[in-house]
């Protein structure tokens, strides 16, 4: 097969679309591009379609019962060779978009789509995606897995030059340091260019701090040196990481602090059993609800509220585990009667 652009001839494009059903793709979307749950869905053909039902039968049966196996070859092909297409936007989800080629379904997610905002709010999210319906849009194809019936395709990823992602994915090598740009931020993670292909930044690998949502490290946008953590040429997939071009640390808290030692941190989070404070980026310790105050108190936020400033002396130290101890009831002053410091 040449690497000529494919044009969909689909007359069912016409039909009126619809909202799709949101749990045919729910394991997909919890994770985004990548996700490995099983589609199967639910409901008639009106949920996925946009085209006229079926007879009403759940879409319970293995994907070889409502798909071709020459359509499935053929985006095998085009896949490998790393062709365009060009599909009707067909319906929209929470998620991202969907289309129809021949006899299979595909899904663009929103954070492949090409200057699509991600922070806003989900009326003006759903009002834009509805906007795609109905159009025509030049597409690559990034995963296929037709024991899962899952077609997924990206928008961004056609701007590439034909065979530019498979040059980038086979000369990216685990352990070597690469720069991109940040093309979305997500709430698992954010999305670097490479050059034509995509790698994730897994919000556990932003920072060895703690991390509300990749918006409070990175930008849309923003240039990026990352660390290639493994790369996948056959499934298209890239883990990138950004806290492993700083050292670790836990490496050399112990070389670096000691017991007894008064250090100052901010409370991160409250907990049942006590609270935890960062004492320095990437480096959290816990104060035991035993170790917060003197008397009685019905829970620790009766004591400490996150982004209190405290300071807290060391009781212990554990580098190769990741844990430190820390006291507030050990520091001066100890507090008053009510368990809380003045």
């Amino acid at each position: 097969m040449s690497s000529e652009l494919h044009t969909q001839n689909d007359t069912s494009a016409a039909k009126p679309p619809v909202d799709i059903d949101e749990g045919y793709w729910a394991a997909l979307l919890e994770e985004g591009e990548f996700a490995s749950g099983q589609s199967g869905g639910s409901g008639n053909g009106r949920d996925w379609a946009g085209g006229e039902p079926d007879d009403g039968t759940s879409f319970s049966a293995s994907p070889s019962d409502y798909t071709s196996q020459r359509d499935w070859e053929i985006a095998r092909t085009t896949y490998k060779n790393d062709e365009v297409i060009e599909l009707v936007v067909r319906g929209y989800n929470q998620g991202g978009l969907l289309v129809t080629w021949n006899s299979l379904r595909g899904f663009v997610p929103a954070s492949q789509l090409i200057d699509f905002p991600v922070d806003v709010d989900e009326y003006t999210r759903r009002s834009m995606l509805t906007r795609y319906v109905g159009k025509q849009l030049r597409l690559r194809i990034i995963e296929l897995d037709p024991a899962l019936d899952r077609l997924i395709l990206s928008e961004r990823a056609a701007q590439a030059a034909p065979g530019q992602r498979a040059e980038v994915l086979y000369t990216l090598k685990p352990g070597t340091i690469r720069e991109g740009s940040v093309t979305n931020l997500c709430d698992f993670g954010a999305f670097v260019d490479l050059g034509g292909v995509e790698g994730l930044i897994h919000i556990s690998e932003l920072s060895w701090g703690r991390v509300g949502h990749p918006r409070d490290v990175l930008s849309s946008g923003q240039r990026v040196r990352v660390y290639i953590m493994s790369v996948d040429p056959e499934e298209g997939r890239i883990a990138l990481s950004l806290k492993r071009l700083q050292p670790d640390p836990w490496e050399s808290v112990e070389e670096r602090y000691y017991v007894g030692q008064l250090v100052e941190g901010v409370i991160t989070n409250v907990v049942d059993f006590g609270a935890f404070a960062c004492i320095e980026e990437g480096l959290e310790g816990l104060i035991h609800i035993s170790e917060l105050a003197e008397g009685q108190f019905l829970h620790p936020r009766n004591v400490v509220q996150e982004g209190e400033r405290v300071r807290a002396r060391i009781l212990n130290i554990d580098g190769p585990n990741r844990r430190l101890g820390l006291s507030l009831r050990k520091v001066e002053p100890i507090g008053n009667s009510d368990g809380r410091r003045p």
